[in-house]
């Protein structure tokens, strides 16, 4: 089966009315970063670099990799070591959108590769952006489909790839709906390594090439957790939560640290000894958890203040970054948020690597394969609701044995579906080697 061909001239059509489009959206756009950034000051800085301009010079014939946020740079990481370990000479750059993905590329990379924010995808910044860095290969993490940003590469013989790549029913329906447009753009990759087949067949739907398109497996199962950073978290808990039942609770967004303090104060009449550790996923919200919990009357401990948790103590507020592994270690129970609320999920394959027991919610519509994979192996527990969280909760409590054998299943299956990482590898390195 061969990729549908499209009119080249409809496409042209197309890409200019989006292009009109997204330069009409600037204003709005730059007033809603204006907006985040009266909260998180980070969205207002470096605005320049969406629209191309650097205040610096930077090596050009990189190899580019564009990772969303935090949990699409933490799967990328192993991958730009692994090139940098065959390949030391050529330089890596690596994009985000957000400042929290931001951040997490400077504090794990350093300065072993460049990075700037991806330019909006508007001709202009577009063409800046590749002037200035020259790529010899671009690597987009998941599903970012770019119109301009996939023609450029394409009309400029810049080798392009999707990987990690997932597309859900619901947006394979939408993007069903302008096959023009993005047809024409997909036709401009040289590759797409699936999650799953499932993904693959998806974006087959939506005009991608078929030769072109091959399940290779989710490289997030290649965690990487440093021996260091497990003693961290032991010497965390020995020091600072001795004594304490330690629940965890990770990347929570608005509203579900609401649902998570109402579990805990019914817990706690059962679990004497039991502390809540809440790592809101976003920054700018740790000082509207810490007003909730003093609202709620429960004491609590910032991380930020190496604050030293006394009997009294009753939650423990993670508001650093870049910690959540070594949080994951310090904790006898871990809940991965962003599904207690319909966002989608978050990964829960860090807290299995790590070996603690692993909690989920209902809303995991970014991570299916996943928490289907979890939970066929009894590796982790879907919580649907306050009462089902409670019962696991006092039950992993209760039986020390089952929470040990959870956490060592957990621990099994990330180990024994790696293996992406080395495919994705083998996928890319004749495009790099072409290019040298």
């Amino acid at each position: 089966m061969k990729a549908k061909a499209y009119s080249p001239l409809r496409f042209f059509i197309w890409r200019s009315f989006y292009s009109c489009l997204f330069y009409l959206l600037i204003p709005f756009i730059l007033l809603r970063l204006y907006w985040r950034g009266i909260k998180a000051p980070a969205y207002r800085q470096r605005w320049r670099e969406r629209f191309g301009y650097y205040c610096q010079p930077f090596p050009a014939g990189v190899i580019w990799f564009h990772a969303v946020s935090v949990g699409e740079a933490e799967a990328l990481f192993p991958l730009a070591r692994l090139l940098q370990s065959h390949y030391p000479s050529i330089p890596l750059l690596i994009t985000t959108t957000t400042p929290t993905g931001s951040a997490r590329v400077k504090a794990v990379m350093q300065d072993s590769v460049c990075h700037v924010y991806l330019p909006y995808d508007v001709p202009g910044a577009v063409k800046r952006f590749m002037r200035c860095f020259k790529p010899r290969l671009a690597v987009i993490m998941e599903t970012e489909i770019w119109p301009n940003l996939y023609a450029y590469c394409g009309n400029n013989g810049i080798p392009l790839f999707i990987i990690n790549a997932r597309l859900s029913e619901k947006s394979s329906h939408r993007y069903q709906k302008i096959p023009t447009l993005v047809g024409n753009t997909l036709a401009n990759l040289q590759g797409i390594a699936a999650q799953t087949e499932a993904d693959a067949k998806r974006f087959v739907a939506i005009g991608a090439d078929p030769d072109k398109v091959k399940p290779l497996g989710n490289i997030k199962f290649a965690v990487e957790i440093p021996a260091a950073t497990i003693g961290q978290g032991l010497q965390l808990k020995a020091d600072n939560f001795a004594g304490r039942f330690v629940w965890l609770v990770a990347s929570t967004h608005k509203g579900e640290e609401a649902i998570f303090l109402e579990i805990f104060q019914q817990v706690k009449a059962r679990i004497p000894e039991l502390l809540l550790v809440i790592v809101p996923r976003h920054p700018e919200r740790f000082d509207e958890v810490y007003k909730l919990c003093g609202q709620l009357q429960l004491t609590v401990v910032k991380r930020s203040a190496n604050g030293q948790v006394q009997l009294e103590t009753a939650v423990y507020l993670a508001d650093t970054m870049g910690e959540l592994k070594m949080l994951y270690a310090a904790s006898d129970v871990a809940f991965v948020g962003g599904s207690m609320v319909p966002r989608g999920g978050h990964n829960i394959l860090e807290a299995s690597a790590v070996g603690v027991a692993v909690m989920f919610g209902p809303f995991m519509d970014n991570f299916k394969e996943i928490a289907r994979g979890v939970l066929s192996h009894d590796a982790a527990i879907q919580c649907q609701d306050k009462d089902e969280i409670i019962a696991a909760l006092l039950a992993l409590y209760a039986q020390p044995d089952f929470r040990m054998a959870l956490a060592v299943k957990g621990k099994t299956f990330v180990e024994n579906n790696q293996g992406a990482l080395s495919r994705i590898f083998a996928l890319l390195e004749p495009a790099i080697i072409k290019s040298i």
